[in-house]
């Protein structure tokens, strides 16, 4: 039987938790980047389509380029965190369902219906990125997740070769810099946002 985790953990996942701006300078491994998808890649997602794409920024070419498609403070962000990943869906993420959901002809469900794919494709792939924070936390690391970037220019720089490809989100990823982070905003209580049917 599952036991809850120890406030520890918890405090390590959510409550301590927090969204950096900046990073010190301390590298992130291949293996590191590895064992955060090892994670990541067990969360659940539709028929377990798993749709998600990422491109981990590592090299300062890679970041540039990146940076000089993305918009305010984000350019400086990307150019000094140890890694960017950039978080994509694959809007053709019915023709892998075949082996990744073999209990059923869940290809048949999507095929001919772009829209059906592209709804569910951000769906989970968002899902997937949750995943990725959450992965990245649990590892003892940091993340900064954001969408002030050019999606289209993304798409044409990093997925040139494979166009069905489309981005979602961007995060950068390392061991958070304390004095690079907000006081933590409003959480409101249950009763705020939440009822009980």
């Amino acid at each position: 039987m599952h036991q809850p985790l120890a406030d520890a953990a918890l405090d390590q996942l959510f409550r301590q938790a927090r969204t950096y701006n900046g990073y010190l300078d301390r590298p992130v491994s291949q293996d590191q980047l590895t064992a955060i998808w090892d994670l990541m890649k067990m969360g659940p997602t539709s028929a377990n389509q798993l749709p998600a794409r990422i491109v981990w920024c590592v090299s300062d070419a890679a970041k540039e380029k990146l940076a000089a498609l993305a918009g305010g403070t984000n350019p400086d962000k990307i150019r000094k965190a140890p890694v960017t990943a950039i978080i994509a869906m694959d809007l053709d993420f019915h023709e892998q369902l075949p082996w990744l959901f073999p209990h059923a002809d869940a290809k048949s469900w999507f095929a001919g219906d772009a829209a059906a794919r592209e709804v569910s494709a951000f769906r989970n792939s968002t899902l997937q990125g949750g995943y990725f924070i959450l992965a990245a936390r649990a590892l003892g690391l940091d993340t900064g997740p954001m969408s002030g970037f050019d999606n289209a220019a993304v798409d044409a720089a990093f997925f040139a070769d494979t166009p069905r490809v489309r981005s979602n989100f961007i995060s950068t990823l390392g061991y958070g810099d304390p004095a690079t982070i907000f006081p933590r905003s409003p959480r409101p209580d249950f009763a705020v946002f939440n009822r009980i049917a």
